[in-house]
């Protein structure tokens, strides 16, 4: 299937590794050119060989996104590279875990100045660019937005506020022609799922086989996800295959949330 992506340039935060990786190889296999960003040097060089090899061209920002002037040095740094934006994926950010009593202003702020504040920053820089290519939006949210938990109080709150941003954006998207549209991932197969494993099989003492496949029978999931399912429905939604998604928000989770 065609998706008619190529020679579109698209901006990925948080690409370095994990689902922005993904997402911005995703793109690159499509026929997109690519803009990188995200703080380790060395695993956004090594997206930038894996881009190449698919015959297309990248480049990379290092960029800390709680920055308020970042977003729009980002944003300028990829029209400089390439003349202009048709996509931005709003990726970047992981928050804080813990009890609620101890977690600090500090940490909300944090987890907010990521995952919210510079999606909001970056959606304002990019929109003119945006909107004159006809492009598209897509923000990458969490699952723990549509459900709660007391452990996940600040990526729940994050990820539902991101949510509710996109879906108020993509009203303005109908009439500046920019498709808006957020995905709401569940446990897929990166280091932080890996992190989470490897903490039980130590404080169990079972096998990885074992303590895996208890997360995905307490988690009521047919499998893990990987970051090729998100890349591909991604690239799906930006293309003229997709252009008609506008304002949804999609859970892409192997069955984990329950409500309609």
């Amino acid at each position: 299937m065609d998706l008619g992506l190529t020679g579109k340039v698209a901006l990925v935060t948080g690409s370095s590794r994990g689902i922005g990786r993904g997402i911005a190889l995703a793109l690159a296999a499509e026929g997109c050119d690519v803009m990188l960003t995200g703080r380790d040097e060395a695993a956004l060089n090594e997206v930038v060989v894996a881009v190449q090899k698919l015959g297309r061209t990248a480049q990379y920002a290092t960029s800390d996104l709680r920055q308020e002037g970042a977003p729009a040095a980002l944003v300028e740094a990829a029209k400089r590279a390439f003349g202009r934006i048709d996509i931005l994926v709003n990726n970047a950010g992981t928050t804080k875990r813990g009890d609620f009593l101890e977690l600090t202003d500090a940490d909300w702020a944090d987890g907010y100045a990521l995952k919210f504040f510079a999606h909001v920053r970056l959606a304002r820089a990019a929109w003119p660019s945006l909107s004159g290519a006809k492009g598209s939006l897509v923000t990458i949210g969490g699952t723990g937005g549509r459900m709660p938990t007391a452990v996940f109080t600040i990526g729940s709150s994050v990820n539902a506020a991101a949510a509710a941003f996109a879906k108020a954006l993509a009203d303005r998207g109908k009439t500046d022609g920019v498709q808006v549209n957020t995905i709401h991932p569940g446990h897929v197969e990166t280091e932080r799922l890996w992190r989470r494993i490897r903490a039980d099989m130590e404080r169990t003492g079972r096998g990885e086989a074992e303590v895996r496949e208890q997360h995905r029978e307490d988690l009521g999931i047919v499998r893990f996800g990987t970051t090729e399912d998100i890349g591909g429905l991604v690239a799906f939604l930006v293309s003229r295959r997709g252009r008609w998604l506008h304002g949804a928000t999609i859970d892409m989770d192997g069955g984990e949330v329950k409500a309609m």
